[in-house]
């Protein structure tokens, strides 16, 4: 096999995005660092209503968005919904595997379509760079291998995944890998920040795509800024804005989990093509 072809699913809804600009640098480099033959194409899911065939791509990057992950009755909802289930379908049948990574918008719309947890509005916007803790699975989980307990990424977002339906979970064998901040003294559920959905689907409610750059520019919304000053105070914002280049924080988790993740599958298509010769 000598090509790799990359769907990467744009959920913003035509509205202007960092995360997803830094998912298709990263696509990107691993295009240029490759030796075989990758391909990259956009589909602008909610927009435009566009939808990538499953058989037409070996790996996909959904992104994150704005807005209500719940189902308002547009097109673009089933259609997304048919393709998650497409791809996990593909999967359980089929020896040549596609591989999906999932980030904070549509995390929550395959943890809501799965019937995984409660998906609810937080009290308050999240924004900030937070530490995430890695659960008893997530110690095994490769994509974190080389990453500390907790380490830090950027957190975005009004709504969050808690109360996990550990049955159902079990039922579809997905796991747990990472969660929020443990804050005993605080009566508030964590809120699930990753799960290992598949072997070959991954999703994350942090964005593993950012960097500094990109956060500083999301600073430049009074709405980012507000709620990283409510979740810090202004000393703690301060010093977030300080250390946010720090290669211990938000650059090493952009370096390793979907590098990581493009290298992993790239290994295992190269797998599956030397089995069918």
């Amino acid at each position: 096999m000598n090509d790799i072809r990359i769907a990467l699913l744009d959920m913003n809804n035509n509205q202007v995005n960092q995360g997803f600009k830094n998912i298709r640098e990263i696509s990107e480099v691993f295009q240029q660092n490759s030796e075989e033959n990758v391909s990259i194409k956009t589909f602008d899911v909610r927009f435009k209503n566009e939808i990538p065939n499953i058989e037409d791509f070996d790996i996909f990057i959904s992104s994150g968005g704005p807005g209500d992950p719940h189902r308002e009755g547009l097109e673009w909802e089933d259609q997304f919904a048919n393709f998650l289930d497409s791809v996990f379908e593909h999967n359980k049948n089929n020896d040549d595997k596609k591989y999906l990574f999932l980030i904070c918008h549509s995390f929550q719309l395959a943890s809501i379509h799965w019937k995984l947890g409660n998906i609810c509005k937080r009290k308050s916007y999240s924004f900030g760079v937070m530490p995430i803790h890695k659960t008893e699975e997530g110690e095994q989980e490769f994509l974190f291998k080389n990453l500390p307990d907790p380490f830090y990424a950027v957190d975005s977002r009004a709504f969050q995944f808690i109360e996990p339906d550990h049955e159902r979970m079990d039922e579809l064998g997905m796991k747990i890998v990472a969660i929020e901040k443990e804050r005993p003294h605080i009566n508030l559920e964590r809120a699930i920040m990753a799960v290992r959905f598949s072997e070959e689907i991954f999703g994350t409610q942090f964005h593993p795509e950012a960097n500094p750059e990109g956060m500083i520019e999301n600073l430049k919304d009074e709405k980012n800024k507000e709620a990283m000053i409510e979740n810090f105070g202004m000393e703690k914002y301060l010093e977030t804005v300080d250390r946010m280049d720090d290669e211990d924080k938000i650059v090493l988790t952009q370096a390793q989990i979907l590098p990581r993740f493009l290298q992993f599958v790239k290994k295992n298509l190269l797998k599956q093509a030397e089995a069918l010769v």
